[in-house]
């Protein structure tokens, strides 16, 4: 005698995973820290000079993506639809071994639909990994466990130049108001070039605006570069987007985006004596203990 499953019903499993996807999906669309949204875009395109470029090519990827995902459940549908079995039929439908033309089409579209998505794509990163021929304003950054150094190297318009340094200090993350204060703040002035030296004192990190739809890992004997030009004054959030260790959920940081007088009298304040310029010059110095000021 056989059993037979049924299959009319989910299993508590398949419930269980559904609900916690559902949450997933709740609990991101909730989280504090995603970019600015509008609507389903993923953030603001006037952010920096490079986020309409980048916002445009997400919109037409998943309107390429749902115009084929639409083709395919239609195609699907049909054939379920056209090919079932009548009333009265008995054994199998008329078996085809193959279809030269149709195989021909399923292997040219699909080559076509890749050609052209990694044309644009190219395209727009060629765009935004464009070296400024004269910035600004180059900002060498330094990832460590588990904060950030920021060298800032800058010629304002009366012609004064500067290069000072600012030592970032990790936040302890308690849960408490007021933590976000104390995060290590990298200030950036509106409207101007900015070059980022991205590299790291010890292991691989990743900086990451997700206002700004850009990021990019820091590998250590490495330096990697971004390019942009920040567009919108007020703060905006940035983290390690790269698992770095035990701390790496702590390793955030702030960016003040200002008017470029404020960002003058803020680099006056930074006293050129700082750590930062001892510990680029001895890259040794760089145990916990130092630079979070005591323990975790």
């Amino acid at each position: 005698m056989s059993s037979q499953k049924r299959t009319g019903s989910f299993s508590p499993a398949v419930k269980a995973t559904a609900l916690a996807g559902v949450a997933l999906l709740v609990l991101t669309a909730c989280a504090e820290d995603h970019p600015a949204r509008r609507g389903w875009l993923p953030g603001d395109r006037d952010t920096t000079s490079n986020t309409a470029e980048l916002t445009d090519l997400w919109v037409n990827s998943w309107i390429a993506a749902l115009v084929v995902g639409v083709l395919t459940w239609g195609l699907m549908l049909w054939c379920m639809i056209a090919y079932r079995r009548r009333k009265g039929e008995t054994g199998y439908p008329r078996q085809l071994a193959y279809n030269i033309p149709l195989e021909i089409m399923y292997t040219i579209v699909p080559l076509v639909m890749v050609g052209v998505l990694f044309f644009w794509t190219d395209q727009v990163q060629r765009s935004v990994d464009e070296p400024y021929a004269e910035p600004d304003l180059v900002v060498e950054v330094y990832g460590k466990q588990w904060s950030w150094d920021w060298n800032y190297t800058y010629t304002a318009d009366d012609g004064t130049e500067y290069e000072v340094h600012d030592t970032g200090i990790q936040a302890h993350l308690t849960g408490e108001e007021g933590v976000r204060e104390t995060l290590p703040t990298i200030y950036l002035p509106v409207d101007h070039d900015i070059t980022f030296e991205l590299k790291s004192r010890d292991v691989i990190h990743s900086f990451w605006v997700p206002a700004f739809l850009q990021k990019r890992d820091m590998v250590p004997g490495r330096t990697n570069y971004m390019y942009l030009n920040p567009q919108e004054l007020g703060s905006f959030d940035g983290k390690c987007a790269e698992l770095c260790g035990e701390y790496h959920s702590e390793m955030l940081f702030n960016v003040e985006v200002v008017e470029a007088d404020e960002f003058v009298d803020y680099l006056e304040t930074l006293d050129e004596g700082h750590l930062g310029d001892e510990y680029n010059r001895n890259p040794n110095l760089h145990d916990r203990e130092t630079l979070t000021g005591g323990d975790h």
